[in-house]
């Protein structure tokens, strides 16, 4: 059956493809979804007016009669549609003025006739489509439909194709998602005859990688039912070129070389101060690398007091990694002799390739790495890092704080900000890679990477673009369940939407679609720069939540309205307080506090309301993630705070009762030396801010649950 409706579609798309077309007509597209299961409604082609009295008498009520023109793409914009249309004489009118409004519309439009089908009962208009996405291929979208569509916008995307339980979710992820359960009174709509719409469609797609676009729209969906009113399908122009794919363990081995090397190349070392070569190979060499370090450059015997060789070809053994510091020009010449010396690795930091539309010059040494099987980071990086084995092979500032934090990106500047940060706020990193043009490794092999790395234990990434979105999906799913990935996706535009032929594909934009797709492989979105940084800073900081019972203990009124506010914002649960918790709580804070959630002590308490306070949220087992609002009194300093619930924190810990503990500090600027000590404790503290601590806990909840340490997970 699979093999029959797919030799069906494949025969059609042929027959479009030899008369020259991309747009399939509604006949046409009715053939595919009889193929595929899609709901249409009944309908048939009238060729003259006649053929149009004749099907509408047959289909018993009103109808709808749209032009069938393989030239006229959108319909309803040429007066091609009209609807509601009951007996012979209205059908007769319908019929020439459609036909009219045609020609009117496109004198050369080829016109096949009118499409007479019949009008679906009344319901909640939905949109089901499916696009080819630059980044990640084919992707299905579902929305709420009809004229409001483009204005609402309001839609989902998967990756196609998707399961029955996955078309399911679809539903619940638009913020309208009540109103398909029924609202006012309404019935709800048949979830899953919606759902196989869409399963279908994304089948649809996936099998054919030349239809571009599909759009149902509007989809009528009631209690009995789900159904098509309208499908337009779109085939591609031309095929994008297969990206290359390396396997799993091929990315580890090369991986594992450029990341823990035991011998590395310097291609244009230089003993001229200023030049990159020069400060390539003085951060190698007074970074402290225990490798070998062999600079390369025809003109010098010694460089930094090491052998120079003429070729990377002469230096002797193994090498792990070659890292230029040559010009553009020069470096296909020197990238053969790294690919004959079988040098795995080749660190590009010269610019002027793709970034300077020199695109030929780049599409030469990806050629030639491949042809070679070497692995290219860059061109047009910084270099990077890899703390553990003591690497500095940038022309950037040394860094050498060993921690868990892994760090990418694809900007130079955002790589010297991210060092800045790391610098500032003493983050230990197990490694900062710069990626620049991503002519070949990118994101994905990094991912891979880390997952397995056992001195990484969060990855944050800078990007502007995926390469090879579902590799990224792949491996980041991979990754999710061992530890937290953090993202930044800059340029958030929607140009891919401007050459759209279908509703979806204009509400397909770029950034829409990297937002739900990022969200179905697990990662976490940082919406800026600063909020990346300090959740790859927090997350490893903060124990997993075991529920979702979030409790803040405040000594100001101000600060727990606002840290409820935040906690709303970030899609976390405030604890109903039962009448024994609040009764406990009410033994430790004065008649004019406030228990509840928040927990208000009031200003004014001593340390010792702070430390009870503290101890019955860890002591309780129902309060699963605690947030402390603090503000600065004589009566209990900053550093005393800070103290005290360091102390209390880390003795529930060795008695094995880890909760996820946050604070907010308010006060004059020893706040913040306060929230210093607290952090490099295990307690998440930011100074003068009451969102910045809980958006971390929040990040921390969505990474429990795609983990799944917690229910509710993608």
């Amino acid at each position: 059956m699979a093999e029959d409706r797919v030799l069906r579609v494949r025969s059609l798309l042929e027959a479009v493809r030899a008369e020259g077309r991309t747009a399939l007509t509604a006949p046409e597209g009715k053939v595919i979804a009889d193929a595929y299961g899609i709901a249409v409604p009944g309908e048939e082609l009238a060729t003259d007016v006649e053929e149009a009295v004749a099907f509408a008498a047959r289909f018993g009520g009103p109808v709808v009669m749209k032009i069938v023109s393989p030239d006229i793409l959108h319909k309803t914009d040429a007066g091609g549609v009209i609807v509601g249309v009951e007996g012979a004489t209205d059908v007769r009118a319908a019929f020439h003025t459609i036909i009219d409004n045609a020609r009117a519309y496109d004198a050369a439009a080829r016109i096949s006739g009118v499409q007479v089908q019949e009008l679906l009962p009344k319901g909640q208009e939905v949109i089901v489509g499916a696009v080819t996405d630059p980044t990640f291929g084919k992707v299905v979208a579902f929305g709420l439909g009809g004229v409001l569509v483009e204005v609402l916008k309001d839609v989902t995307f998967r990756l196609a194709p998707v399961t029955a339980d996955e078309a399911l979710s679809m539903l619940d992820s638009i913020r309208s998602a009540e109103i398909l359960r029924g609202v006012r009174g309404q019935a709800g709509v048949d979830r899953w005859a919606v759902a196989e719409q869409i399963r279908r469609v994304s089948q649809l797609v996936a099998d054919f990688p030349e239809i571009a676009e599909v759009d149902l729209n509007p989809v009528i969906a009631t209690a009995e039912g789900a159904v098509a009113a309208d499908i337009r399908v779109i085939l591609a122009e031309s095929q994008p070129a297969p990206r290359r794919r390396y396997a799993r363990e091929e990315i580890l081995t090369s991986m594992r070389r450029l990341m823990q090397p035991g011998s590395v190349a310097v291609i244009g070392a230089s003993n001229e101060q200023g030049k990159i070569g020069n400060s390539v190979m003085r951060n190698l060499v007074d970074g402290g690398f225990a490798g070998e370090i062999h600079p390369v450059n025809p003109k010098a015997d010694d460089i930094l007091g090491r052998k120079a060789y003429k070729s990377v070809t002469d230096v002797p053994g193994e090498v792990d990694v070659a890292v230029f510091a040559i010009p553009a020009k020069f470096v296909a010449s020197a990238l053969e002799e790294v690919g004959r010396k079988k040098i795995p690795n080749a660190v590009l930091i010269p610019s002027g390739f793709a970034e300077t539309g020199e695109h030929e010059l780049q599409a030469e040494i990806v050629a030639i790495a491949e042809r070679h099987g070497v692995r290219l980071l860059g061109p047009n990086i910084y270099g990077y890092y890899s703390t553990w084995q003591d690497l500095c092979a940038t022309f950037c500032t040394p860094y050498d704080v060993k921690g868990g934090v892994a760090l990418t990106s694809q900007s130079g500047g955002i790589g010297m900000a991210i060092l800045g940060f790391a610098r500032t706020t003493k983050t230990g990193v197990s490694a900062i890679v710069g990626l620049g043009n991503k002519s070949d490794l990118d994101e994905d092999d990094l991912l891979t990477w880390f997952g397995e790395d056992p001195h990484t234990d969060c990855i944050a990434m800078h990007l502007e673009d995926l390469k090879d979105g579902r590799a990224f999906v792949e491996a980041a799913r991979a990754t999710v369940p061992k530890k937290p990935v953090v993202v930044l996706k800059a340029g958030r535009t929607a140009a891919g939407a401007k050459a759209a032929g279908s509703h979806t594909g204009a509400l397909a934009g770029d950034d829409a679609v990297y937002d739900d797709i990022l969200r179905q492989a697990g990662v976490i979105r940082a919406p800026g720069l600063n909020e990346m940084l300090e959740y790859a800073r927090a997350l490893p900081v903060l124990p997993a939540p075991q529920g979702d019972n979030v409790v803040i203990i405040t000594g100001a009124g101000g600060s727990g309205v606002l840290l409820s506010d935040a906690v709303t914002d970030n899609g976390l649960s405030l604890m109903e307080i039962p009448p024994d918790l609040d009764e406990a709580f009410r033994k430790f804070i004065p008649p004019f506090g406030a228990a509840g959630n928040p927990v208000d002590i009031t200003g004014g308490e001593p340390p010792s309301t702070y430390e009870a306070t503290l101890r019955l949220g860890l002591e309780d087992p129902r309060i699963h993630a605690l947030v402390l609002g603090y503000w600065h009194t004589i009566v209990t300093p900053p550093m005393v705070f800070a103290e005290l619930t360091a102390r209390v924190v880390a003795e529930f810990r060795e008695r094995g009762i880890e909760k996820p503990v946050v604070a907010s500090l308010a006060g004059d600027v020893e706040v913040e030396e306060a929230c210093q000590y607290l952090f490099e404790r295990g307690v998440v503290a930011y100074p003068y801010t009451t969102e910045k601590p809980v958006a971390v806990l929040g990040a921390k909840y969505r990474w429990a649950r795609e983990a799944g340490l917690l229910g509710g997970g993608t």
